[in-house]
């Protein structure tokens, strides 16, 4: 998680302004009854809040992890501050919970927007893409409007730059493809600059921005569709190579990548920059407009993704969902009051945290909340002797039928995602849970599957940050053991209970009779199979 500075600094050449040169997924113009975050003084008034949130951004240099590598689960656990398992988003179809029926009877009425207009007095605006199944008939439509959002501009289904259908305050707006008027990024920003420009100036206010962006098809706007030619998709240690020791759909990937699909990989990544030079725009007329009307110096700005990405890694094209870091850390970059510039934290940070700490600045009880995560509020203040967690739960279900892809008839039935080369990208059992830690002497990750073999993978990215090498065969099996408890209990957690001591935690302390069922045989922990 990186603070930055009130100010932007030196534009580096060759990049989106902003973007750093090194990375090709972070967007650096983010400048680092409710109380208020420092109490209220008469006369003054709360901190607005602005989350900006792209689609499907990587992130390679520091930030922060979710709880689940696909867009729907991910951005569910940003609204309720909850852990898959909690909230029952599993996937991004309306089976899965995606903004279906009973999402929106259960869980909307609780998520922190919602808190905030009705607890704290907030005006709350949305623009963007919300959830990939909003808006599906068999869902109320485009007229449902999710508790909680004074302004609603949403984009019905999954990402797109052209040729979509907006819910403006529940209804429905068609666009076109003509750029000026109808490329999504900018009327995302134009609608927000609206209103801003609209808004009271008596209650604070929360805005959130979802782009499209850098999600596929990755249109980029005219003026920038020839930038970055000489850019290629980072060739790292993990970068088209097989992948051994790991589970079966890693290692059905084709090893070495045909020139083809190298080709494309690259294109695709290319292509992923050239749309965020549209965000780095709105972000930057964001904050002239927060600046002109002098709202800046009283508005925390909060910029991350909902999941990461992969270009190659272990001959994987192209693609999220797997547990490795590529595809489960974002960027995190946070400016505002309080905020010293050009800090870097260490701490362990997941995306459940957002609503709790949003809430903190607004005043807010966290305790009358369910959220499973915790303010990091103090962390951006500068706390010392903070007490902090060293592990967070990572969960994924994966997506397959039960029939053989005609296209690929050599693969066993269950796969999805599936490329011309048949390399395919998900399975019904890439179903997996992690628990990833860090500590002052552990930098670990485990995570079992659910699946005939119960495959298990273990990375100490303290040696292995590229993740090539499985230690679950080597390492200590007492520590094994221990690791799979943890595991068990983070599954199974509810509000305060995830967030409990981790193994490598001083104060956690290790059962191990509860490691054994009353028939005394080992536990295994339990995958949740029917969750609506």
């Amino acid at each position: 998680m990186q603070l930055l500075p009130l100010a932007p600094g030196r534009l580096r050449q060759g990049s989106p302004r902003h973007l750093p040169s090194c990375s090709p997924a972070l967007l650096l113009l983010v400048l680092g009854g409710c109380l208020g975050v420092f109490g209220v003084a008469a006369g003054t008034r709360r901190p607005n809040v602005v989350l900006l949130l792209t689609d499907d951004q990587d992130e390679v240099l520091g930030g922060m992890y979710v709880p689940s590598a696909l867009c729907c689960p991910s951005r569910a656990s940003i609204l309720t501050g909850k852990y898959p398992h909690n909230h029952h988003v599993v996937n991004n179809t309306l089976e899965g919970n995606c903004s279906s029926r009973s999402w929106q009877k259960i869980q909307e009425p609780n998520t922190f927007p919602a808190i905030l207009r009705s607890m704290c007095g907030y005006q709350t605006f949305f623009a963007g893409k919300y959830l990939n199944e909003y808006g599906a008939p068999d869902a109320g439509g485009l007229e449902h409007v999710p508790l909680g959002w004074s302004y609603w501009y949403a984009l019905e289904k999954n990402s797109k730059y052209y040729n979509y259908t907006l819910s403006i305050n529940g209804k429905a707006r068609k666009h076109g493809e003509n750029y000026s008027v109808d490329y999504l990024t900018d009327v995302l920003a134009n609608v927000s600059l609206d209103f801003l420009d609209y808004k009271s100036n008596f209650e604070p206010f929360f805005m959130m921005i979802a782009t499209p962006a850098p999600h596929s098809p990755w249109t980029a706007a005219p003026q920038y569709q020839k930038a970055f030619q000489n850019v290629f998709a980072p060739r790292n240690k993990n970068f088209n190579i097989h992948g051994m020791n790991k589970h079966w759909l890693i290692r059905q990937a084709k090893t070495p990548m045909t020139n083809s699909s190298i080709q494309f990989l690259d294109n695709a990544f290319r292509k992923r920059w050239q749309t965020l030079l549209s965000v780095d725009d709105l972000v930057e007329k964001l904050v002239k407009r927060l600046e002109f009307t002098g709202e800046l110096n009283n508005t925390y700005i909060f910029y991350t993704s909902d999941n990461g990405y992969h270009t190659g890694q272990f001959s994987l094209p192209i693609d999220k969902r797997q547990l490795y870091e590529f595809d489960i850390k974002v960027p995190l970059l946070v400016r505002g009051p309080g905020i010293k510039p050009n800090q870097t934290s260490k701490m362990l940070v997941a995306n459940i945290d957002l609503g709790p700490t949003i809430l903190d600045i607004a005043g807010y009880d966290l305790n009358k909340t369910q959220m499973d995560g915790m303010s990091f509020l103090p962390i951006l203040r500068g706390a010392s002797n903070l007490t902090w967690r060293s592990d967070v739960l990572v969960e994924y279900q994966g997506e397959g039928r039960n029939i053989t892809d005609p296209t690929c008839p050599s693969l066993s039935p269950g796969v999805s995602q599936c490329f011309p080369d048949c390399v395919c990208e998900d399975a019904y059992n890439n179903t997996y849970a992690c628990v990833r830690t860090m500590s002052a002497l552990w930098n670990l990750q485990y995570c079992e599957f659910d699946d005939q073999e119960v495959f298990v993978e273990v990375y100490n990215l303290t040696a292995d940050p590229d993740q090539i090498t499985n230690i679950a065969k080597s390492i200590d099996p007492e520590l094994l053991g221990k690791m799979n408890y943890r595991l068990m209990m983070l599954q199974s957690c509810s509000g305060p209970t995830c967030r409990t001591p981790g193994v490598f935690d001083p104060r956690y302390r290790f059962d191990p009779r509860l490691m054994f069922s009353n028939r005394g045989s080992v536990r295994t922990r339990r995958f949740s199979k029917h969750l609506l």
